[in-house]
């Protein structure tokens, strides 16, 4: 029969095979821990890794080499947070348990034994633990769990007219423009290019506004293959006039001259929703925030004036050769963009301004 037990100096050394060996106190403990792997082996399911040093299938080990994995692939950093998060909560909740020693009712009770998360948060930890069973199961040739599905409903956004969000974008160029009129650019573009999110806008950098297709690039948006947004001629012509720098520098950043801000850093993640709260407390608007009041508001207006196939070239496209499309998505694209311009009946016109804003020519709603 497979394997042996042999007198130790310390009590005795179980063997099974080239990789098992394992300590036992005493003859009769050495017999029971040789009948065991035997029994194991001919049910089929032995599996040296489970007596390994180093505990190779151990969850807490497992969980950390995958975060290491994510590391290396081009998660972004806001991404890989929340996982490191649930992944840390895991491995306090399991430690050095074998992996395969957790069962589908374990899984679901870490996931029920907070009562103090939202839904949507219980379901976002739920697929973190999914992505990483997935990762286990083709690098150590384990069967997947049956991990629950958490039901969750989102929030509903408050949405307004155009000529209401027109009136909170003016009184963004009321009360901003003197300190950085990209304040009200990035909000305005978020109202217009409905394509792009507001994480998305602020990470632009000045070689992703590429003038010469007239396109804002987005090369690492949320749909995961690089995002072409068409701006309008007279979009075209406000970048054209404001000052440009270095191709590796974020295009909404902030300006010299602000007290506590270091110059040439780009915009937080708040900025354009502080400038649009502000705006929206002079006009006495309240409870919309600014992905409601720009893009959803938009993109609902737009569902009276334009074909669903419209609307969904409006929210821009990705490609690998993008001039395949060009002529008939992008068209299209721009022609929405056009219906969107006249929907806020706002009519743009360049004027001059004074030297102390560091920009020539500006586009303001008369």
């Amino acid at each position: 029969m497979k394997g042996n037990y042999y007198k130790s100096k310390y009590g005795y050394q179980v063997r099974f095979g080239r990789d098992i060996c394992l300590h036992a106190a005493n003859i009769q403990q050495a017999e029971r821990i040789l009948t065991g792997l035997r029994f194991k082996e001919d049910e089929g399911t032995f599996d040296s890794r489970d007596y390994k040093r180093g505990n190779p299938l151990g969850f807490e080990q497992l969980a950390k080499k995958w975060l290491k994995f994510k590391e290396r692939t081009d998660i972004k950093p806001t991404s890989l947070a929340p996982l490191t998060n649930y992944m840390t909560q895991a491995i306090d909740y399991w430690g050095p348990t074998n992996i395969k020693a957790i069962s589908d009712g374990d899984i679901e009770d870490f996931l029920w034994m907070r009562d103090d998360i939202s839904s949507k948060i219980r379901a976002n930890m739920r697929s973190g633990i999914h992505q990483f069973w997935k990762w286990v199961v083709r690098r150590e040739k384990i069967p997947m769990p049956d991990i629950p599905t958490i039901p969750f409903e989102l929030g509903w956004r408050n949405i307004i007219d155009i000529d209401t969000q027109q009136k909170i974008i003016e009184k963004v160029w009321e009360i901003s423009h003197h300190i950085n009129p990209k304040i009200w650019l990035g909000i305005r573009f978020l109202a217009t290019y409905i394509s792009i999110r507001p994480g998305e806008l602020i990470g632009i950098t000045e070689q992703e506004v590429n003038l010469k297709i007239g396109a804002i690039i987005i090369p690492h948006p949320k749909e995961k293959k690089p995002k072409i947004t068409y701006l309008m001629d007279d979009d075209i012509e406000i970048i054209k006039s404001m000052p440009t720098g270095m191709p590796h520098m974020y295009f909404f950043r902030h300006p010299k001259g602000i007290p506590g801000v270091k110059p040439g850093t780009k915009f937080g993640v708040h900025y354009l929703w502080k400038w649009w709260k502000k705006a929206c407390a002079e006009l006495g608007i309240e409870n919309v925030d600014l992905y409601g009041g720009t893009r959803h508001s938009t993109a609902t207006a737009l569902g009276n004036v334009c074909t669903p196939e419209e609307v969904k070239d409006a929210t821009g496209h990705s490609s690998k050769a993008f001039e395949r499309y060009f002529q008939g998505k992008a068209s299209r694209a721009k022609m929405v963009t056009v219906k969107i311009k006249k929907l806020s009946g706002a009519y743009q016109h360049l004027i001059n301004i004074s030297e102390d804003t560091n920009i020539d020519k500006r586009l303001i709603f008369k």
